[in-house]
């Protein structure tokens, strides 16, 4: 499917003409590579307010031929300090992403840019990355179905059992998921065995997996630039009574959190609507972090679902709901899905791996 990528163009000029700006200086990655599809690692757009004709597309001579097969719709500008050439072809006013420029880099931006005024114009291209197209919500969907086979294949052939250590189960998933098609993680995978499972961000290490434990899978599969998420906790072998009520208390708030995932809710809402259930059984000190976040090109992005955000939902936003409780020093439970929020009805489920608990 190609890159609606000229089309997301047009949207960012409305903005920019909202804004009174004659066009945007872009140079973060990752916003250069939403509006142009564009993978090099050097790279920065002059988009024009006006029209593709008048915008330059730059980067540096190790990314000729690559430029010219991924960008070949906007004039290009090879020169290696990309976003400095462009900002001396800018008139006018122009805005520049100042929550991705350094003070250094942007002194050399305004000496540059002799016949254009910069003007500070954060988060631009970010207000329309919220709002996934057809595009981005086809490769959120593989990337997801990747994770989802993985984790049910590394299961089934016995890639989960006492003896293995944390380090070898992570490198074993991240491993079929490249084979599966996913061009690698979406993050260094959190595996977390017994203790460390109340550890919310814990790397893996050669600590070994014993019968008895819970087990704390965090990952995604990066397909076409776009990360899935999801967190399962498995306990190995028949749960303690403990883990099986801690489990029941995660995955009871869970699944009011993603009942509660629809357009026009507050993300505060949601995010008390999980939180409600813990603290109800007396646990809310130990769930320690917010509830989710949005989920694309970046691993973190808007809206962020958190007691204190004042993003508010809508249709084609793509987020997570995860609920954690951490037992320090015992154990901890996280259960996490990526979704879609639809225009009506529920969210759309992108995360298919079984939310019940797993005795492996």
């Amino acid at each position: 499917m190609p890159l609606p990528t000229a089309a997301r163009r047009d949207a960012l000029r409305a903005l920019l003409r909202k804004a009174d700006l004659d066009g945007l200086l872009v140079t973060d990655l990752v916003n250069v590579r939403y509006l142009t599809g564009f993978t090099g690692s050097n790279a920065a757009l002059l988009l024009s307010a006006v029209d593709d004709a008048a915008s330059r597309f730059g980067t540096d001579g190790r990314y000729t031929s690559q430029a010219a097969t991924e960008v070949p719709d906007l004039p290009p500008v090879i020169e290696r300090s990309t976003a400095v050439a462009l900002a001396s072809r800018a008139t006018g006013r122009i805005g520049f992403e100042s929550d991705a420029v350094t003070v250094d880099a942007h002194a050399a931006l305004v000496s540059a840019a002799e016949g254009a005024t910069l003007e500070r114009a954060p988060g631009l291209v970010q207000r329309l990355r919220v709002i996934k197209d057809d595009t981005e919500l086809a490769a959120l969907r593989r990337a997801c179905a990747v994770a989802d086979t993985a984790l049910t294949d590394l299961i089934a052939e016995g890639g989960i059992r006492p003896g293995r250590t944390e380090r070898e189960v992570a490198l074993d998933l991240e491993t079929r998921m490249r084979a599966l098609g996913a061009d690698g993680p979406s993050f260094e995978s959190i595996v977390a065995a017994g203790a460390h499972s109340a550890i919310p961000h814990h790397s893996p290490t050669e600590a070994v997996l014993q019968a008895g434990d819970l087990l704390k899978l965090d990952f995604g599969a990066l397909v076409a630039g776009y990360h899935s998420d999801m967190t399962r906790t498995l306990v190995l072998g028949p749960p303690a009574d403990w883990q099986r009520e801690l489990y029941e208390l995660v995955h009871a708030a869970q699944a009011a959190g993603v009942e509660a995932v629809a357009a026009g809710t507050a993300t505060s809402a949601v995010d008390a609507a999980s939180r409600d259930v813990i603290a109800d059984a007396g646990r809310g000190p130990e769930f320690v972090h917010g509830l989710g976040h949005g989920v694309g090109l970046e691993i973190h992005e808007a809206p962020a679902l958190s007691a204190t955000s004042a993003d508010v939902l809508a249709a084609g936003m793509a987020v997570t709901v995860e609920p954690g409780v951490y037992l320090a020093g015992l154990g901890g439970v996280r259960i996490e899905d990526t979704l879609v929020v639809r225009g009506a009805g529920p969210a759309e489920l992108l995360t298919g791996f079984p939310k019940e608990l797993q005795e492996v």
